[in-house]
């Protein structure tokens, strides 16, 4: 290969190394691993008849451009967690800020943009996640914010309002993608999410349960702006221009000028830059008549849009190399196939490279896209499984059917954006893709209803990069002659991903996480020493549940033994899939209410109970159990109270649990009146607490102002589903904690995410992201 692929990987190498979150801790280790790496790799291209020299030479010089990598990224992380930090804490002093978002916002709405600031902070261009209380703000215009904001490790999520817009300051890429996410809700309808997430890179809109069912299916991402989406619209360009009779050089240029007209309104996002760039020096390599080996486009798309280090964090830009590499490998991988000399094998081997040889056609193809998507669904696997925690089986069948739809619909979609100018032209060409973007949704949802589509799980840190190289590894196997040493390593790496969650002791922090269950209550508390107690299992629906589908995978894949469970209350969005998780999981011990009722869900379980000889154990105040320095008590229900109750809502075990100086207060679906009693019988020292589980999904029937008080939470929890039937969370619950200046966490917008504290500091995690809460005033 030539040599600037390599100068490529190293730089990549050294550019993940010091963007790594955790790399103060772990620098050396990190230079000298990535310097060896760029070292073998290098070697291991070189050609025999390199001298010993040349190769050292090559080696040191790889060494270097990966150490040039962590400085570079290191210097750019210390930049803008400075910026992040200065602009955080103005806002939350008061301080008036001004803000850019990519799109129109108004009062309550989740929207997305920059901000900056005068003076010294003028420099620095923070992305945030703002949610507005009042004032609107057209997208591309510059306007003045003022409210609170959280730092977190990606920008700022702020809670404010829009003071006045700033004239005649307009950023224009951002309000030209707001013209065109206006355009597209105009002539979409409901088709409006999902091509705005098609056509400019735009997600807000998209259900969660819609990207759950299309990660199922293992096309979600074609929910994201891709180099593929970029590349068929200047595919389609090209056989436009060159059926208006222009010259090959005439039609490259003038694709090429609307690619980058195209992807410079989207804002540039690094995978549209990727594909740009390759499509740029494949055209220009062709039109100078000088062959370009495809890894070496590939290299110089994957690494010019690391002039901002911090991409290669960026989900998107990930799945755009990684899937390109693939299709590259893949193209590979069937070119050694039909041209594998036969001599040298037997028996079956030889009779199905004879029989791929003869394969033309339709045929032929078919092949080779079959091959495309198995290869793709392995190298994006790794990135797939610790994002969305779950790895599609469907994945190459469906993207076989879902792509010629893709392929069809995405020029139509850029041709309906380009005549917005005639309304009824743009509408007419919207119409006609409405058909091909149902089958692409049928396509998902069917996928994703296959039984055993996919496998839910939940990767450990050391797992999901040990998979990642087992992945690389089979890539460059793919494109050396000898593939024997790549394949070796990725079976050794994927070896240990597999079994490291076995080894997992715990992180010496105690985590909460919130599991996303739709509309219903699971949690899982996990001690410093990786023992978890489970609280409620969600869900239970015609031919599964919330246990077996998301509780049981998450907690085996993590790792570690299962301590306790506690049934806060017999409704089925809570104990629906709690027998699967005393089934799977076998918990030492039962904590419940023992509220009388004839749930049938709750009975079932009971006997799962009694066949599992779970010790089973109804709780009261002052219970407690002190587990690896946790502290969980038990503050409501009693037995009294209990037995006076007709709604199990009002039975709900609540819990304080206890870390050091931070403690959680989780309270099932208490409602007003075990508030109140909670108030009336519960030390006042006992009740304040740094997170609140905020009770019955945020029902206005729960979260009175007394008991919100009493608590005084730096952090309010709701688990609730997304569009939910009963209009959980209510206006008043939202307006209790937004009136005190208390964030909420949803999963309903959030998915599930992780609260971890080391008896000191509050860290939230959440996908790639996290932020730690400020301390009390």
């Amino acid at each position: 290969m030539p040599p600037l692929i390599h100068v490529a990987v190293s730089w990549l190498i050294g550019i993940f190394a010091g963007s790594a979150p955790w790399f103060d801790a772990v620098a050396l280790t990190w230079l000298v691993t990535g310097g060896a790496t760029a070292g073998a790799l290098v070697g291991w291209a070189a050609h025999a008849h390199s001298s010993a020299a040349n190769r050292r030479a090559m080696m040191a010089a790889m060494a270097g451009v990966v150490a040039a990598g962590v400085l570079s990224a290191r210097a750019s992380a210390n930049a803008n967690r400075v910026c992040r930090q200065a602009l955080g804490n103005a806002i939350s002093r008061g301080d008036t800020v001004r803000v850019v978002f990519d799109d129109r916002v108004a009062p309550r709405a989740a929207s997305r943009g920059v901000a900056t600031a005068d003076g010294h902070l003028a420099q620095c261009l923070v992305p945030i996640l703002a949610r507005i209380g009042r004032g609107s703000a057209a997208p591309g215009q510059w306007m003045r914010f003022h409210g609170r904001a959280l730092t977190t490790d990606r920008g700022l999520r702020v809670d404010g309002d829009i003071a006045f817009p700033i004239r005649p300051t307009r950023d224009w890429r951002r309000s030209a993608r707001g013209r065109a996410g206006e355009i597209i809700d105009r002539d979409f309808g409901d088709n409006a999410p999902l091509v705005r997430a098609l056509l400019i890179a735009d997600q807000d809109g998209i259900a969660p349960t819609v990207r759950d069912t299309f990660a199922d299916a293992g096309l979600v991402h074609m929910l994201s702006i891709s180099g593929l989406h970029v590349a068929i619209i200047a595919g389609a360009l090209f056989t436009v221009l060159s059926a208006m009779r222009m010259s090959r050089t005439t039609s490259y240029v003038v694709a090429m000028v609307a690619i980058v007209a195209y992807v410079a309104v989207l804002g540039a996002p690094p995978p549209a830059v990727r594909s740009a760039v390759m499509l740029g020096v494949v055209g220009l390599s062709q039109r100078l008549q000088r062959p370009t080996h495809p890894w070496t486009a590939l290299a110089l798309g994957a690494a010019i849009p690391t002039w901002q280090p911090a991409v290669v964090l960026d989900l998107g830009w990930q799945l755009s190399v990684s899937g390109m590499a693939s299709l590259v490998a893949a193209r590979a991988l069937v070119r050694r196939i039909r041209l594998a000399d036969v001599t040298g094998h037997r028996g079956r081997v030889r009779r199905a490279i004879v029989a791929v040889r003869h394969l033309n056609g339709w045929r032929y193809t078919l092949l080779r896209e079959l091959i495309t998507g198995v290869v793709a669904t392995v190298v994006t696997a790794p990135l797939v499984a610790w994002t969305f925690g779950r790895v599609s089986l469907v994945a190459p069948l469906s993207n076989l059917a879902a792509g010629p739809i893709v392929a069809f619909v995405q020029p139509a979609l850029f041709l309906a954006l380009i005549a917005s100018p005639w309304p009824a032209l743009s509408r007419l060409i919207a119409d006609a893709t409405a058909p091909p973007l149902t089958l692409l949704d049928g396509i998902a949802r069917y996928a994703a209803a296959v039984p055993y589509a996919s496998l839910h799980l939940a990767p450990t840190a050391l797992s999901a990069i040990c998979a990642a190289v087992a992945a690389a590894a089979f890539v460059r196997a793919t494109a050396s002659r000898r593939w024997v040493p790549g394949l070796v390593i990725a079976v050794g790496a994927l070896t240990i991903s597999v079994w490291s969650p076995a080894f997992v002791r715990g992180t010496g922090r105690l985590e909460l996480h919130v599991l996303d269950v739709g509309q219903g209550d699971a949690l899982a508390l996990r001690t410093p020493r990786g023992r978890w107690f489970v609280v409620d299992a969600g869900r239970r629906w015609d031919g599964g549940d919330a246990g077996r589908r998301t509780v049981v995978p998450y907690i085996r894949r993590l790792g570690g033994d299962v301590a306790a469970f506690v049934m806060t209350h017999a409704h089925d969005d809570h104990v629906g899939g709690a027998a699967s998780v005393v089934s799977a999981l076998a918990p030492t011990r039962w904590w419940e209410p023992a509220f009388v009722t004839t749930n049938e869900t709750y009975r079932r379980t009971l006997e799962m109970l009694r066949q599992s000889e779970v010790n089973w154990h109804r709780v009261r105040p002052g219970d407690h159990w002190r587990l690896d320095g946790v502290e969980v008590r038990v503050l409501a229900p009693d037995s009294a109270w209990t037995a006076m109750q007709q709604d199990a809502n009002e039975t709900s075990v609540v819990l304080r649990v206890a870390f050091d100086h931070v403690a959680f207060i989780l309270t099932g679906d208490a409602e007003a009146a075990e508030e109140r009693w909670l108030l009336e019988n519960t030390s006042p020292d006992l009740l304040r607490a740094d997170v609140l589980k905020v009770g019955h999904h945020g029902s206005k029937t729960s979260s009175t102002t007394a008991f919100v008080d009493a608590v005084q939470p730096r952090l309010g929890v709701i688990s609730v589903g997304q569009a939910n039937r009963y209009g959980h969370p209510s206006p008043q619950t939202l307006e209790t904690f937004a009136d005190r200046g208390i964030p909420l966490l949803r999963t309903d917008r959030e998915g599930s995410f992780v609260i971890e504290t080391n008896g000191r500091d509050v860290v939230v995690r959440r996908g790639r992201d996290r932020w730690t809460l400020p301390g009390r005033q």
